[in-house]
């Protein structure tokens, strides 16, 4: 049950980065480059607060579903860095230019 929970906190946090990364994709759309910057940090704050942070805090609850679904949260997040080299989780900039 903990393998299926933490393949579900992959899915969510891929549904997470998908949503946020339009929003920041469609509120940056019209703006020059330097004013893209507050966007990028904005979302790239946001993902890693959702996998990382709400994965960490889930690992403290102490019920066996929290723990499965905090860790999938963090491996999505470190997934999708990893295979996207950090363009899907805003931590590679330089590819947005």
């Amino acid at each position: 049950m903990f393998v299926a929970l933490a393949f579900a906190g992959v899915a969510v946090y891929s549904v997470f980065n998908i949503v946020i990364g339009l929003l920041v994709f469609v509120a940056a759309f019209g703006t020059s480059d330097s004013a893209t910057t507050p966007y990028l940090v904005v979302g790239a704050i946001a993902l890693a607060l959702i996998g990382l942070g709400a994965g960490a805090g889930l690992q403290f609850v102490h019920k066996p579903w929290t723990k499965g679904i905090g860790l999938g949260l963090m491996i999505g997040w470190a997934l999708w860095s990893i295979v996207t080299a950090g363009f899907c989780t805003g931590l590679n900039p330089g590819l947005y230019t």
